[in-house]
């Protein structure tokens, strides 16, 4: 990473999961991550707001926002209207 104005997220990520740590925070929080990664790349591929996919859903901007920030938990009723709306199946799985 010498020389460079910046670096990717995958960068940093991969320097910071040296730090044990940090590494353990990061796989206690990384199905949440990757579920508010996904949810924003599928939410942005359909060019929607936060707010338009609230309507759809009957809920609020401020749940999605919630979501997406990590700062909530959605049931897995949620998850399931939510791929609806996406027009998406939802997975899950244990590995």
């Amino acid at each position: 990473m010498k020389n460079k104005l910046y670096y990717s997220f995958e960068d940093h990520l991969k320097e910071s999961l040296k730090d044990p740590e940090f590494k353990k925070v990061w796989e206690e929080s990384e199905p949440e991550y990757l579920l508010a990664r996904e949810m924003i790349r599928k939410r942005l591929e359909k060019k929607m707001s936060q707010r338009d996919l609230a309507k759809k859903l009957k809920t609020t901007q401020a749940v999605i926002s919630r979501i997406e920030t990590m700062n909530a938990n959605p049931s897995l009723s949620l998850l399931k209207r939510i791929a609806n709306v996406f027009g998406s199946n939802l997975k899950v799985s244990f590995k």
